[in-house]
């Protein structure tokens, strides 16, 4: 091989090889899984319960701020306080949301023929039961 032909040969060999390099390093950055941080003592499972939430932060205003027995009831009493406010407000947001839901319910049947009205209620229903079969598999 001439010295020109060879130079070439080698130079292509050198992009090529070099165009695999990039490319190899950027599908690993591309493809390279997120971590999630999980503190000592915290599960390893996507949720805890709220009854080992509150035991974990109670233990944790015990430790880090240095809560007294007496302090720990008020707070246990304010913790009480606040999930019952909260319950309220779902509790209404729920029956608005229901309420909302009734109407438009409501809305499309009024314009359904007769013969589509028994169609929207199967199809109704069928939804209904998916998203309570997800809803139970979301609490496994």
């Amino acid at each position: 091989m001439p010295k020109s032909r060879l130079s070439a040969f080698i130079s292509l060999l050198l992009v090529f090889l070099s165009g695999a390099l990039v490319g190899a390093v950027a599908h690993r950055l591309y493809m390279v899984n997120s971590v999630t941080a999980v503190r000592p003592g915290q599960p390893k499972g996507p949720h805890m319960s709220p009854e080992e939430f509150r035991k974990r932060q109670v233990e944790e205003m015990r430790q880090k701020v240095g809560l007294d027995d007496q302090q720990i009831a008020q707070y246990n009493a304010i913790l009480d306080s606040t999930r019952q406010e909260f319950e309220q407000v779902r509790d209404k947001f729920n029956n608005e949301g229901r309420r909302i839901h009734d109407q438009q319910v409501e809305k499309v049947n009024a314009i359904l023929r007769p013969d589509q009205r028994p169609l929207y209620e199967k199809w109704r229903a069928e939804r209904e039961a998916e998203r309570k079969r997800r809803e139970q598999d979301r609490k496994k």
